[in-house]
């Protein structure tokens, strides 16, 4: 063999090896890539090829699937009560993909979970049988919370201070799931979407918003804590109108006969006392603040309930006068209502805080539990067990004889917090009406917290309060929790 022909014959060798080595590439490593696209349509096809599995209440399923007779998937997402439940479900749209439960436990819903394969699926690559998600919502709780808002804008959280479950996630308006759970949805998706309303934010979880008056239980529990005061029923020092720090301006109270001046803590949640609030808040520092607000879950970016929850925020590098305002929930402070029944959750649970969740357990088709978070839970000692109870008192007096009388129930011990939050510029727009409040069944012994915001209602602008807009709906809301 001459050396041209053996230059040709290596020439060509590397020209199949490369070949060879270019299709391995292909098939094993672009292949998959393609296959996870998430544009690829066969696997939109291959998801919607079968019934998916359901998201549970109470042993109730409240989604299902139902057969499309056209076009190239078959089955598709149906919702029962979707509008009382979508806080909770999310949506699963076979054109715009799945958002909370319906999200976060695609795999397991749709079957592709490895959690649901046995060795000869995981060998075959076979589909397996969808499992289902448990959750921890009691569904008197919800329609309590839903029906008492009404045609109201706001949202509700209810939580078992003992265990941490989620009993109730209400954001009103709602919507239906099903109603942009097609493939040919286009236009109730653009309808929703470009709804001013927005119905398709949970205001439950991810809309914080300046909490008012409720935040003033946190800069009680850090004056408490620290030794600032040693007592609820100790008198603080407290000017009535408190000037501001370093401004012209005095924080005065909405109601100018409230007895505020130097005014225990007790009687400062009473009758809503911002003097005595703003001026602890500037006593005490923005850090010390800070540091109490961050126990009980603010300025955390990954609060997971499995939805993630947007950021409650407490925030830093502010000035006396700003801490002040800080101190009365104004300022940048902002919350959502998941966080304020944190707040609740804490005092209740004598300074304990069982990390919140809304799913129980998720299971495979033949109802086998594949992981139970109820035996997950976190807790945390964010009070010492004297400080809660002192606040718990305080809260009590709140609700026997004070800004919070709409949300007494017989038989219940129950304490609150109001909070009417200035909303826009100089407070130019309807203020924000909040509830925080926990309620014990005094022959039970049953727990519940509950946190609820009005963002918008019919009431007349002088009728916005926390006792006359929130505190009923949180009412309803502990009953159905304290009865079920």
């Amino acid at each position: 063999m001459n050396k041209t022909i053996r230059r040709a014959s290596v020439f060509t060798l590397l020209l199949v090896l490369a070949l060879l080595v270019r299709a391995t590439w292909v098939q094993f490593y672009e292949g998959t890539a393609l296959a996870d696209d998430k544009d690829n349509r066969r696997n939109t096809i291959e998801q919607y090829a079968y019934p998916l599995g359901d998201i549970i209440v109470a042993g109730d399923a409240v989604t299902g699937s139902k057969e499309v007779k056209s076009g190239d998937l078959k089955y598709q997402r149906t919702y029962k009560d979707g509008a009382l439940y979508a806080g909770v479900t999310g949506y699963s749209s076979q054109v715009y993909g799945a958002t909370q439960l319906e999200g976060i436990y695609q795999d397991l819903l749709d079957g592709t979970s490895d959690r649901l394969k046995n060795p000869l699926d995981t060998v075959t690559g076979k589909r397996a049988k969808p499992g289902d998600v448990v959750t921890t919502i009691d569904p008197d709780v919800q329609k309590a919370a839903y029906d008492a808002l009404g045609d109201k804008k706001g949202a509700a959280v209810a939580i078992d201070p003992t265990n941490g479950k989620i009993l109730g996630v209400v954001s009103t308006p709602s919507y239906d799931p099903s109603e942009i759970s097609g493939s040919t949805d286009s236009a109730a998706w653009e309808k929703l979407s470009k709804d001013p309303e927005k119905p398709m934010t949970n205001r439950a979880l991810r809309q914080p918003l300046p909490p008012g008056s409720t935040f003033k239980l946190v800069v009680a529990a850090a004056a408490l804590e620290d030794g600032l005061y040693s007592s609820v029923d100790e008198k603080t020092d407290s000017p009535n109108p408190y000037p501001l720090p370093g401004s012209t301006r005095v924080l005065a109270n909405e109601n100018e006969s409230a007895p505020c001046e130097d005014a225990t803590i007790r009687v400062a949640l009473q009758y809503s006392c911002n003097n005595v609030f703003g001026k602890m808040a500037v006593d005490l520092g923005q850090d010390k603040v800070k540091a109490m607000a961050e126990k009980f879950g603010f300025n955390n970016e990954e609060q997971d309930v499995p939805v993630r929850a947007y950021e409650s925020v407490y925030p830093s590098d502010m000035d006396k006068s700003q801490t002040a305002l800080s101190g009365i929930g104004q300022f940048d402070v902002t919350a959502t209502p998941l966080q304020m029944a944190m707040v609740s959750a804490t005092i209740a649970g004598g300074g304990k805080l069982v990390s919140p969740h809304m799913v129980s357990q998720i299971s495979d088709a033949s109802g086998d539990v594949l992981e139970n978070y109820d035996d997950h839970t976190d807790t945390k000692e964010i009070l010492s067990s004297s400080t809660a109870e002192q606040l718990q008192s305080a809260m009590q007096t709140v609700v026997e004889d004070g800004t919070g009388t709409n949300a007494r129930i017989s038989g219940a011990t129950v304490g609150g917090k109001t909070g009417t939050a200035q909303h826009g510029e100089n407070n130019s727009q309807t203020p924000y009406a909040w509830f925080t409040s926990y309620a014990k069944d005094d022959s039970t012994g049953k727990e519940v917290a509950v946190a609820v915001i009005v963002e918008q209602s019919n009431a007349a602008r002088s009728e916005v309060s926390g006792n006359g807009l929130a505190a009923p709906v949180a009412k309803s809301m502990m009953r159905a929790a304290l009865k079920g």
